[in-house]
């Protein structure tokens, strides 16, 4: 299973890919939004996890552009430090399937990844 996840902050980034790797998934990673929209169409993840806030393009424009430009039904789950109720709602209004807020468990982030991916299409 290939998951790519994008952040911009690069601790937090290699933290989570080492993490899913040791779970058994390939990991790809990227660190901006422009970054991100090419490596989605060069490695077709079976999941994404975004953060919201990234240079060149949000997660919010990655979740819109696999879900109404590519009309992709992969799961995405969006990572942020912003809590308000707004950009929540804008994240699943717009397709994401689950809302991960920072700091959090990367339990937490393997149990709502194993969950996603093992749910029927």
């Amino acid at each position: 299973m290939k998951i790519l996840v994008a952040e911009d902050d690069l601790m937090l980034l290699k933290t989570i890919e080492l993490k899913l790797k040791k779970e058994g998934y390939e990991v790809f990673t990227t660190v901006d939004g422009r970054e991100t929209k090419k490596e989605i169409l060069r490695i077709r993840p079976n999941m994404i996890i975004t953060d919201v806030m990234m240079p060149y393009a949000s997660g919010l424009e990655i979740i819109s552009m696999v879900r109404q430009e590519l009309k992709w039904k992969i799961p995405i789950i969006i990572l942020s430090a912003m809590e308000q109720e707004v950009v929540v709602m804008n994240a699943f209004d717009l397709g994401a399937d689950d809302y991960v807020t920072k700091p959090f468990s990367l339990n937490e982030l393997v149990i709502r990844v194993k969950r996603l991916l093992n749910r029927p299409s």
